[in-house]
């Protein structure tokens, strides 16, 4: 047992490992050995999670190692020390079953910051608002998502903070202010917890892991399973990268979007993008994103690069992908691509295109289409225009 491999750099793995390493890990890892731009890091396998329960809810010695073994090799891979005030390691903590299960997991971004190693961003970065930024996020996500702080709570504060500085937007914020919302985030959470908010950035990783265990069996985990026939024995894995960040300035931002229109099967890159803003702002709706051609305007070299990306992808899986990404002052990061939910409408019409492409034969086109969708396309619809121009 204890010489059982629970732990794999992006390097050592492959599309094939997605029961081990789930949907995000295996395809990490594909991304990384066909040389695209991945930042770097390691998954934690699906059955660590399994053993995880197994274990009574405690994550083994033997895991605890082999998870500071590989955060090690991270260090040497990217020059930075985990816990570190002059260059520190910052990483992302997310969740990876092995078939696609989209917000039933949680997410943990700019781990690793604590009092000191803020400090030490912000003289890296010569941006001081950014890092305590980043503080802030950090503080709220581990709150809420490890230790069950109602979200809302942090939302007040932040709230409070812009009005009593007149702001209307999070981007309308500087240093000062976001200082300010920390030393309140903190206060909050010494209140609800009884403790300080965790300074050892060890302690912040094994606690952000086994909260994504946890979230295996959060309730809506099990009723998104029991509607998908996901067994529950599976686990999930976790991801821990190398956090880049979207949120440093106007030459940065971050995105997602599919190599093809999810509603309508429409063969044309879909999606949508902020400037200076981290993943979660996109999703969250704080503020209203852009459609993803405006990235062309305002990051072309950076927009260039995507659309090329995408393809490669989409030729690579033969199949549309939902692709996640973020530009770090110029530079373009992908985080994440999966084959892409997509309409009945949709279905049929990309496993037709993608026949006449030369991508895929009419075998495995049949195939890209599932029964119920085929159910659905044989019902008659609503015309979208007409509904749209309904009044009630």
């Amino acid at each position: 047992m204890e010489n059982k491999k629970y732990v794999y750099l992006f390097s050592e793995g492959n599309a094939n490992m997605r029961n081990l390493l789930g949907g995000k890990g295996a395809n990490l890892a594909e991304m990384t050995i066909i040389g695209l731009p991945v930042p770097q890091g390691f998954t934690i396998t699906a059955e660590a999670c399994t053993r995880y329960y197994d274990d009574g809810g405690k994550i083994s010695d033997d895991i605890v190692s082999q998870i500071e073994e590989h955060l090690k090799k991270l260090e040497e891979m990217t020059g930075k020390k985990f816990g570190d005030t002059a260059n520190p390691l910052l990483v992302s903590v997310r969740s990876g079953a092995r078939i696609s299960m989209p917000g039933m997991m949680d997410t943990i971004l700019n781990l690793g910051l604590n009092d000191q190693t803020v400090t030490g961003l912000a003289n890296l970065t010569k941006n001081e608002r950014f890092a305590y930024d980043s503080y802030r996020r950090f503080i709220q996500m581990f709150g809420d998502v490890v230790m069950e702080i109602g979200k809302n709570k942090f939302e007040e504060i932040l709230d409070a903070v812009k009005k009593e500085n007149g702001a209307k937007y999070d981007t309308d914020l500087n240093a000062d202010n976001f200082k300010d919302v920390v030393k309140r985030y903190k206060e909050l959470y010494k209140k609800e917890m009884g403790s300080d908010f965790p300074q050892d950035p060890k302690v912040q990783l094994i606690e952000a892991v086994k909260a994504v265990f946890r979230s295996w069996n959060n309730p809506r985990a099990i009723v998104y399973r029991r509607l998908n026939e996901i067994s529950s024995s599976w686990g999930t894995a976790v991801n821990v990268q190398q956090m880049v960040f979207g949120n440093m300035g106007n030459t940065s931002g971050t995105g997602v979007a599919f190599t093809r229109n999810p509603a309508t099967g429409e063969k044309a890159i879909f999606g949508e993008y902020l400037v200076n803003a981290q993943g979660e702002d996109v999703v969250a709706g704080i503020r209203t994103p852009q459609p993803i051609v405006k990235m062309g305007q305002d990051l072309p070299d950076a927009y260039k690069e995507f659309v090329r990306i995408a393809n490669l992808l989409e030729n690579h899986y033969r199949d549309m992908q939902d692709m996640e990404f973020t530009v770090e002052q110029g530079k373009l990061y992908f985080l994440q691509t999966r084959n892409g939910k997509r309409t009945a409408q949709a279905a049929l019409k990309i496993a037709v295109d993608m026949v006449s492409e030369g991508l895929i034969n009419k075998e495995e086109a049949i195939m890209k289409v599932e029964p119920k969708q085929l159910d659905q396309l044989l019902h008659p619809t609503f015309d979208t225009a007409e509904l749209k121009a309904a009044k009630p």
